[in-house]
């Protein structure tokens, strides 16, 4: 258990749990959620790593996260939350078990894309260190919306080159 998210545990996500996904990016994301098959293959891609959030008591998966790593930079592809579990730390808790794993492969560098409009997650990424880079005009489809491109060096020298 985690003191950011009580009661919740975080463990591998499996191909079984692909229905309680495509719920919660449904609710989440909605036409621009991930189809089912979409995250079957992320959930078995080369170097992928997806977690969940697992309500210890209900047994419920109440959040999921992954990263991507290609050998030197690490991407987080997604993290949600189930809506009725929001607010309690869970993405907070993915977050920091993508940043670990990263940490562990050797990854100099952490990025991702945010909607622009999502405040409770640029709050969340900033908080861990993340720092705006860019801007994606259009990047989330179908809604056209833009995104930011966000960046946290993992190596601890901002300046340090490539």
């Amino acid at each position: 258990m985690s003191e950011a998210a009580p009661g919740v545990v975080v463990r591998a996500l499996t191909p079984q749990d692909v229905p309680a996904l495509v719920r919660m990016e449904d609710a989440l994301f909605g036409a621009g959620a991930w189809s089912a098959r979409t995250l079957e293959e992320e959930l078995v891609g080369p170097g992928r790593w997806y977690v969940g959030a697992q309500d210890a008591a209900a047994g419920t998966l109440v959040g999921y996260a992954g990263l991507w790593f290609d050998g030197f930079d690490a991407q987080v592809m997604t993290i949600g939350t189930d809506t009725a579990h929001q607010g309690r730390g869970i993405g907070r808790l993915l977050l920091s078990a993508l940043l670990d794993r990263a940490r562990t492969l050797g990854a100099g560098v952490v990025l991702l894309e945010v909607r622009v409009d999502n405040d409770p997650a640029l709050r969340l990424y900033e908080s861990a260190g993340f720092v705006r880079f860019g801007l994606r005009r259009g990047y989330y489809q179908p809604e056209n919306a833009d995104a930011w491109t966000m960046r946290l060096d993992l190596r601890g020298d901002e300046g340090e080159a490539r």
